[in-house]
């Protein structure tokens, strides 16, 4: 799919002010489920952040980051199972590995590294869900919007 100049500018709001745009990879067996557990909970989190719900964290293809920078995301979290509670074994360490690369192959891209996020949530943790995707949020604010084509 190719995006115009003009979709992949920063989104202004009502005020005028820079919103990012944040995508987020979530497990569908935990990071998803604490995802709705925040929801179902009230507890709220940044909306900058749209949700994509994967299988397993170790089975996201780093081209769906890539990508996602592309069509003009000014950040990517990518969150999965704690270790070792994976339900497809040692989906979560292909996760931390294909993320290890993708910091390296971002930063050759000239993308700062740090617009890349990996956590780890738990269908028990939808507090924890709420404070990553705000964690997120603050720092891609502060890094600023992506300077496409720079």
């Amino acid at each position: 799919m190719v995006t115009t100049a003009e979709e992949r500018a920063p989104v202004p709001t009502s005020e005028g002010t820079w919103q990012p745009k944040i995508v987020a990879f979530l497990c569908n067996w935990c990071s998803y489920t604490g995802a709705d557990l925040a929801g179902i909970s009230r507890i709220q989190w940044d909306p900058s952040v749209a949700i994509v719900r994967v299988m397993c964290s170790g089975r996201m293809d780093p081209t769906f980051v890539v990508k996602a920078f592309e069509l003009g995301a000014d950040g990517v979290i990518i969150a999965g199972c704690h270790p070792g509670d994976c339900h497809y074994q040692e989906g979560n360490y292909k996760a931390l590995r294909r993320v290890h690369l993708l910091r390296r192959l971002l930063d050759g891209f000239g993308i700062d590294p740090k617009r890349l996020r990996l956590a780890w949530v738990s269908a028990s943790e939808g507090d924890r869900w709420a404070e990553t995707a705000d964690e997120m949020t603050r720092q891609i604010r502060a890094l600023g919007p992506m300077k496409v084509g720079s």
